[in-house]
């Protein structure tokens, strides 16, 4: 174990953690919400510290990022833990593996400065702190982000967004770039289905953009769930009015996983609507996940597809120092 960063003493050998939003208190031989910080003795240590559960060359494409380095590669990286217990979870079986299997955390050794040498032995342009939730294996992605960056290389979130200001503001230095999932635009959502509340989410996407580090954002359509049209125009809003309408939104497919594997797939039609919704408030960039249709990134002015996506296939067509080359205008985005 390591003794864990933003915390402070409690009282009565209580540690308060600061980590994220729910701000646990967390008593004498307990664990917080997420399942990986432990208090021994009074002292909060984390338990996900140089321990991964997975670890992966992908395109960046999966994370999703659209706009950023776009048909290059990212060495992903992940701890056991999280700190929702959504019951549609993709990737249960880690982020839910510390809660499941004991305090004592799960995983192979695998230091901060491993993870940078075999991503640049791949040849990858990145480390993305992704499948799980970085938040909570905060203090192995920040001693990993620190010598990516030294590297050369770029650092990414793929975030739940409910971390605190504290770890952004001691993240920024070194994060380039997030896919954040705003799962919805009801508060009784996030407390029914995530264990968790809407309003620092929305705190956490204003912060990151104001920062300056690239944004993307994913939405899961779940039918009869957030799929409704008032909630996509809703969100679809939000992100135009408030973190600007050059900021991506992935609607995707949901198909029945964990402890909703009786729930329907959600329809083509719902996704059709979810990518109106997004240009009808003036999103410039809006793409569908998990179906064969918006992949395309179009030049917002004369149309041209200028960067074309099949699967995880990117091909740069009409894009030259993030522009389009046919009329000059800028595309939002790192490339």
């Amino acid at each position: 174990m390591k003794e864990a960063l933003l915390w402070e003493p409690a009282g009565d050998g209580a540690a308060a953690c600061g980590l994220c939003a729910h701000r646990c208190r967390i008593n004498k031989d307990k664990r917080g919400i997420c399942s990986v910080r432990t208090n021994s003795g009074g002292t909060l240590y984390t338990n996900a510290y140089g321990r991964s559960v997975a670890e992966h060359v992908d395109p960046v494409e999966k994370k999703p990022l659209y706009h950023f380095l776009p048909s290059s590669q990212t060495f992903s990286i992940a701890a056991a833990g999280c700190n929702f217990k959504c019951d549609f979870c993709q990737n249960w079986s880690i982020s839910q593996a510390s809660g499941q299997r004991g305090a004592g955390g799960s995983g192979g050794a695998l230091t901060p400065r491993e993870i940078v040498e075999r991503a640049v032995k791949r040849k990858c342009k990145s480390v993305s702190y992704t499948y799980t939730e970085p938040t909570v294996f905060f203090e192995y992605a920040l001693d990993t982000a620190k010598l990516a960056k030294d590297a050369g290389l770029k650092n990414i979130f793929v975030s739940n967004g409910y971390m605190s200001p504290e770890v952004l503001r001691m993240i920024e230095p070194y994060l380039d770039a997030c896919n954040i999932d705003l799962k919805s635009f009801r508060d009784d959502f996030y407390k029914s289905h995530c264990g968790a509340r809407l309003a620092p989410v929305l705190d956490s996407l204003k912060l990151i953009r104001d920062m300056g580090i690239w944004l993307e954002i994913t939405t899961l359509v779940i039918k009869g769930e957030n799929d409704s049209d008032e909630e996509l125009t809703d969100i679809a809003t939000f992100i135009a009015n408030e973190l600007g309408g050059g900021v991506p939104w992935h609607v995707s497919r949901f198909f029945p996983m964990y402890q909703m594997s009786r729930h329907p797939t959600t329809d083509l039609l719902s996704i059709e609507r979810a990518v109106a919704a997004g240009g009808e408030v003036g999103l410039r960039f809006v793409y569908a996940g998990n179906v064969d249709f918006a992949q395309d990134t179009l030049c917002p002015k004369c149309g041209e597809t200028v960067i074309r996506r099949h699967g995880y296939a990117t091909e740069l067509r009409r894009i030259k120092n993030g522009r389009c080359e046919k009329c000059g205008t800028e595309i939002d985005g790192i490339f």
